[in-house]
Order: structure tokens, then sequence, then C-alpha cells
């Protein structure tokens, strides 16, 4: 064996219960109960023990499950000397129970410490701490030097194959927990090409499709301003810039589409701020600011925006307050607006294609909640999604 074979713990997947089969933990449940029930028949009938005895025997036998159950979490948080000191301290306790007279007891927790030690310990201290209790073991044991011979042999060999089924057992957890970041990185890597290829195909189409109108138009615009002023033209020249500024905000939002899927969204907070510059209002953002969710910033982005769109139709000149707050595990979005006039039957059938709805089914695709509803002087939209 090399050096850092003894020196090594068994790994943290080999000692806790993960992976366990349930006929492996019910056989290692019954062991344990069996134990304490051979434990406790050998503290009460050793003897005529008095009450005060009993006591004393019973709070030593809690004494030592509580100590058992200390080693268990010492070991298995690789705490060497801490186990040492509890695997001590049940061996002491095994001797007081065979000066007592109790020696059931005290063969259990020697053969106990004696097993678990070559178990759960590292092999420089797993082997003097198995040797120790063995040899006391050996040395109370009157049953003839060959069954002393055999039955400490027997102890080595379970606990040492005990330690390599548990190692074995860890291997494979971890090996399982591999594969399964490889599957995950590998779906991560399929699912971010097709958004590329998405992006690629919307810029290619959509993105060049808006480019050339804008073109287009502001082309018309310049032929329509040399034109002599008259109604009609007026008529046609504000209808031009206003199919201009349109195609520009859908340039605009498709461009933050495309930056959505590549993963290069620019923070929420700047895109709440310059949504607001057109309106008289203001933008604040409580809570420790962290990066979001392409599919949260996005329906965060989406809400706001037709929240605010909403604002303009039906309350136009109302002062909008916009809210984001960090929360664990969540962000929370509001818009209120005050000072407008805003018909509320009409909300619900105004927009272009979204509205309440839309906003509402964005939410919930993510797992969070909408509301929407008038407040103290306006309208509020209040927006909850895991992030």
């Amino acid at each position: 064996m090399t050096r850092a074979t003894w020196t090594s713990w068994p790994s943290r997947e080999a000692l806790s219960r993960q992976g366990r089969t349930r006929p492996r933990a019910v056989i290692a449940w019954s062991v344990r109960v069996l134990l304490l029930a051979l434990v406790l028949w050998g503290t009460f009938t050793a003897g005529k023990f008095g009450p005060w005895e009993l006591a004393v025997g019973l709070l030593g036998v809690l004494g030592c499950a509580w100590a058992a159950w200390a080693f268990f979490r010492t070991s298995l948080e690789h705490r060497l000397w801490p186990s040492l000191g509890l695997m001590a301290l049940l061996m002491a306790a095994a001797f007081g129970a065979q000066q007592a007279g109790a020696g059931v007891p005290a063969v259990v927790l020697w053969c106990g410490c004696a097993v678990t030690a070559l178990e759960r310990l590292p092999l420089s201290a797993a082997v003097p701490a198995t040797a120790g209790a063995l040899a006391a073991y050996a040395a109370v044991n009157t049953d003839g030097w060959m069954t002393t011979v055999l039955t400490t042999g027997g102890l080595c060999l379970a606990g040492y194959v005990l330690r390599l089924d548990a190692e074995a057992r860890g291997s494979a957890l971890r090996l399982l927990a591999q594969e399964r970041a490889a599957r995950a990185a590998e779906a991560e890597s399929a699912a971010l090409n097709e958004r590329s290829r998405i992006a690629r195909e919307i810029h290619d189409v959509l993105a060049h499709s808006l480019s050339a109108q804008l073109v287009h138009l502001e082309a018309a615009r310049l032929l329509i301003e040399r034109q002599p002023s008259g109604e009609f033209r007026d008529q046609v020249l504000e209808r031009v810039v206003a199919a201009r500024s349109m195609a520009r905000e859908g340039l605009a939002e498709t461009r933050q589409a495309l930056s959505a899927l590549r993963g290069e969204v620019a923070p929420v907070e700047d895109f709440l701020r310059q949504l607001v510059t057109a309106e008289p209002g203001e933008v604040t953002v409580a809570g420790e600011q962290r990066p979001l969710t392409a599919e949260a910033s996005q329906t965060v982005r989406r809400v706001a925006q037709e929240a605010l769109t909403n604002v303009r139709k039906h309350a136009p000149g109302a002062t909008v307050r916009v809210r984001l707050e960090y929360l664990p595990g969540e962000v929370a979005l509001e818009v209120r607006d005050r000072g407008g006039h805003r018909p509320v039957d009409e909300l619900a059938v105004s927009g272009s294609g979204y509205g309440l709805l839309g906003m509402r089914e964005r939410a919930e695709l993510l797992g969070g909640t909408l509301e929407a509803g008038p407040g103290e002087e306006g309208f509020v939209v209040s927006l909850r999604v895991p992030a």
C-alpha cells in the first residue's frame, strides 16, 4: 500500500448514506437495533442491580449511543482527533462495563469499535484503534485461543470488506455525478448552439428587414419634406415618421432579443432606466444585485415594457414609478403610475397581443405570479418570478 492509502480518509460519498439501496439500509438499521438490544439486555441482566445502578447503566447506554452517533458525524466530516477521542470514549465505556460485570455490552462495544474504525478511519489511525479494541476483547474472552483468533480475524476482515464496499459505492456515486454533470453540460451546450442558430436566423431575416425598412422610410421622409406644405403632405409625413419610429423601436427590441439568445443581456436596471427616460418617472433598485437568468430577465423586461405601454395609452402624462427588488430566490418588479386618467376596463383589451393575459402567462411559465389592478392613485402591476 502507498503512503496515501494509509493516510487518506474514505470518501464522503462512501461514509454517507447516499446511494444505499433500500435492502442495505434496512440491514444497517437492523444491525444497529440488534446491537442496541444486546447492550441493553447485557446491561440489565448482568447482575442484581438496584435502582441507582440501573439508572447509571441506562445513562451509560444512552451516552454510548450518543458517542457512536457523534463518531459517525465527525468521521463523515473527516475530523480525525474528535473521531479518535470518541472512539477512545467508547472503549473506555466498554472497559467500565466489563469492570461492572456487564460483559456482553463490553464485547459489543469493543467489536463494534474494531469494525467501525476499519470502515471509517484512515488506516494509519484505524489499525491501532482496531488492534486496541480486539486486544481488549481477546483479554476477556474465555472461549479458547482458537475461537479468539477466528473471531478477531473475522472482525478485521468484516471491517475491511465494509470499507472496500463503501469505497466502491462512493466511486460509483462520483462517476454518476460526473456523468450527470457531463450530460448537463452537453445539454447546455446544445441549447446554446440552438439559441445561437435561432439568433442568426432572426438577425438574417427580421433585423435585415427592419433595417431596410428604416432606410426606405427615412428616404420617404426626406422626399416628402421637399414637397410643398399642405394638409395631405403633413398627414403623410406624420404617418411616415410614426412608422419609422416604430421600425426603429422594433429593431432595438430585436437586437435585445438577439443579445438575450446569445447570453449577452445588459443588466435589467439599465434597461429599465432607459425605458423610463421618455416618461416622467423614476426607477429604484433594492436588494443585492445579481445576474438573472435569460428567462427571468426577459420576463421582467417585457412586463415593464407592456406596463409602460399601457400607461402611455390609458394614462398619458402620468408619473411612473418602477421598483426592482432582488429577493432571496426571486426578483420582484412593480410598475406604479399616478396623476393620469385610466379607464380600468380598457386595459385588458388593449395592447398589441399581450396585455394583462400575456404578462401573466410569462410569469406563470417561470413559476411566478403577476397581479395588476387599481392602486391608491393609479394602476399597479406587480411581478414576482424565481431568479
